[in-house]
């Protein structure tokens, strides 16, 4: 299992919440997935993440990920 790490500046409510959740969740290989409002963080737990797939994700649920 791997974990990556995502900042993504544009979280601020439960809605972003459920928005990021939902979208990278579906992503295959993801087992967890948590989204922090204080420190804006997408941390994702799994087995053979695709960071292209898992950043299309978050884009696709409407955000941005920093750098």
């Amino acid at each position: 299992m791997s974990e990556v790490r995502y900042s993504v500046p544009g979280i601020s409510c439960g809605h972003c919440v459920s928005a990021i959740g939902g979208e990278v969740r579906q992503v295959p290989g993801v087992t967890d997935v948590t989204v922090d409002i204080g420190t804006k963080l997408v941390t994702v737990q799994g087995n053979g993440l695709d960071d292209a797939a898992l950043r299309a994700a978050i884009d696709e649920a409407g955000y941005e990920i920093a750098g």
